[in-house]
């Protein structure tokens, strides 16, 4: 049952990731997660760092800023890294995901998840069917809806470490 909390791959960050690993596996569009996972959560953080990542990877990818956050928030982003957005998304219901694969003739095959929560961003894509890639969170701050899914993700994290799954700390791909 926790398998669905599972990622397929576990990160440090959004640097770490072998993207092209991912574009070798068939990834096309790589749904990023905001809050935590490319700006601290509640700070408008623009990283040069994640615009010369986005702008390299925007030759082989879709990017999309795919954000459980309103779009008054997330369009700032959207606007500084000239990538798309998606607000609103409910993750992890899986809707909103159905609507990107359709709104732009992705297939489950083609996109992949990236996140700093296990609640939202993989069992959102994990339920979905999509490639699922955690990372680390930026900050410890979060915004205070996530306070109650924090509690319960250390929950799994113990689990997880206890059968060996996944232990914090020891990334794979």
């Amino acid at each position: 049952m926790l398998k669905r909390f599972l990622p397929s791959i576990y990160q440090e960050s959004i640097f770490t990731i072998n993207y092209n690993k991912l574009k070798k596996n068939g990834i096309r569009c790589l749904l990023f997660d905001l809050d935590n996972t490319i700006s601290p959560a509640k700070e408008v953080v623009l990283y040069e760092e994640t615009k010369k990542l986005f702008d390299k990877l925007k030759k082989d990818f879709k990017i999309i800023l795919f954000s459980n956050n309103f779009p008054k928030r997330v369009s700032k982003f959207g606007n500084y890294y000239e990538v798309d957005i998606e607000c609103l998304s409910l993750k992890p219901f899986s809707y909103k995901y159905r609507y990107v694969l359709k709104k732009y003739g992705f297939k489950k095959s083609d996109v992949a998840a990236i996140g700093d929560q296990l609640l939202t961003d993989i069992q959102g894509g994990n339920k979905i069917g999509i490639t699922t890639i955690l990372v680390n969170p930026l900050s410890l701050i979060d915004e205070k809806e996530t306070w109650l899914n924090r509690k319960i993700e250390k929950k799994i994290f113990k689990v997880f470490e206890d059968k060996k799954y996944l232990i914090k700390g020891r990334y794979y791909d």
